[in-house]
């Protein structure tokens, strides 16, 4: 499902193919090809299918009109790829607070589900659960960036610092904080008394 470090293939690594495109733009497609249905699907997990398609051809165009500083040193853009997804995620930050903000009120008997919620994976349906979706709205951005890398992108620890461009520590704690606070709202949610 992930793509190897450093994939090679006739175009060559993606540091390749992404300093030859400086000079034949044409070639970034193989990193579209490389990796667009991964991003896509990081992105749909995190906002739905609709606005990921969006958000998706955002990150590649915003990779393309950025391919100049790349860090050709690293052979796999695959990291790189999902800092720019999680800063255009980041964007849509007070999109996703209000939509958890309302799930948080919406009781869960009066949520129907449409076709492409039938079709989202698990941690998709976890995330459209209430308390659940008010756990990760109260978590601080950077911790929550982190932990859906992880839960959700199935990034390691070090293409999660690659990604967002910190140190392998801080993601360590960030993921840490996220997972405590995480699973704190929750226990805290499963003890409180149910009024009538």
């Amino acid at each position: 499902m992930t793509a190897p470090a450093g994939l090679t293939d006739r175009w060559g690594t993606d540091a390749t193919v992404i300093e030859r495109s400086l000079a034949d733009p044409e070639r970034f497609g193989a990193i579209c090809e490389r990796y667009f249905r991964q991003i896509h699907q990081y992105l749909a997990r995190l906002v739905g299918s609709e606005m990921a398609a969006d958000l998706a051809a955002d990150v590649f165009v915003a990779a393309f009109s950025q391919r100049h500083r790349y860090d050709r040193d690293r052979d796999c853009a695959r990291p790189w790829l999902y800092g720019i997804a999680t800063n255009i995620v980041g964007n849509h930050r007070r999109q996703e607070q209000r939509r958890y903000r309302a799930l948080t009120r919406a009781r869960a008997d009066d949520v129907s589900p449409s076709d492409e919620d039938l079709i989202a994976d698990r941690v998709t349906a976890l995330a459209s659960r209430p308390a659940l979706a008010a756990a990760l709205a109260r978590l601080d951005d950077r911790d929550r960036d982190v932990l859906l890398l992880v839960a959700l992108a199935d990034l390691s620890y070090d293409e999660v610092a690659q990604s967002l461009g910190v140190p392998y520590g801080t993601v360590c704690s960030r993921l840490s904080r996220a997972r405590r606070r995480l699973r704190d709202s929750l226990e805290a949610e499963d003890h409180t008394p149910r009024s009538l």
